[in-house]
């Protein structure tokens, strides 16, 4: 499990590059819809692997940029509350709208709204609070979830697909997601004694150990 832990995020790359090779065989086999719910999911797994494996510095900054941790190696964030964010959070309604498809557009805005809520975070909260116009994240926000959603809003209504209750259950579960699922999560999970400590490579240059 704690391998599990540090690595998710690479098997969330693995997994995307193995979505995208499904899709490129069997893209003719599915809707406009279910295509794009399936590129949202892998735009997810590009994001995680930008904060996490390529920029690698995404834990670093909020421990220390959003709540000023004397710790942030692993307060208020730690692995294991990485973990059930990103996996439970984020690739579970995510793989669910894609499988779902047209018979869940309201979990279709839920995401997408995630999608949002990261793309605002990453371009003006993390850069804000960290006096910085990077962050890991903040590259695909742009280049991938900004695409995703433009085109997940022409999609549902140039083929009239949403209706106003998709909208009204949609909306207010992205909002619970990104709140209670992200904020509230980090929060209740906050632990400075714990074990699940991030390793120095994700942490920010100046509060890594020489």
């Amino acid at each position: 499990m704690n391998f599990l832990r540090k690595h998710w995020y690479d098997l969330g790359g693995f997994l995307a590059v193995i979505t995208l090779t499904e899709l490129f065989f069997f893209h003719s086999t599915l809707t406009n819809y279910q295509l794009l719910m399936w590129l949202s999911l892998v735009t997810l797994f590009f994001h995680q692997l930008e904060e996490y494996r390529v920029a690698e510095t995404f834990p670093g900054m909020v421990n220390r940029a959003m709540y000023n941790s004397d710790l942030p190696d692993r307060y208020p964030l730690n692995t294991n509350t990485s973990l059930y964010v990103n996996i439970f959070v984020g690739w579970v309604p995510y793989f669910l709208a894609a499988v779902l498809g047209e018979k869940a557009v309201w979990l279709g805005i839920a995401t997408i709204v995630v999608s949002i809520g990261n793309t605002v975070a990453h371009t003006t909260v993390f850069n804000i609070k960290g006096k910085t116009t990077y962050n890991a994240g903040l590259v695909t926000s742009w280049l991938l979830f900004a695409p995703c959603i433009y085109f997940f809003f022409m999609t549902i209504h140039r083929e009239n697909l949403v209706t106003t209750t998709d909208y009204f259950i949609g909306v207010p579960l992205g909002i619970v997601l990104n709140y209670v699922g992200i904020i509230k999560l980090i929060d209740w999970l906050a632990d400075k004694n714990t074990s699940y400590i991030f390793e120095q490579r994700n942490l920010l240059p100046q509060d890594r150990k020489k």
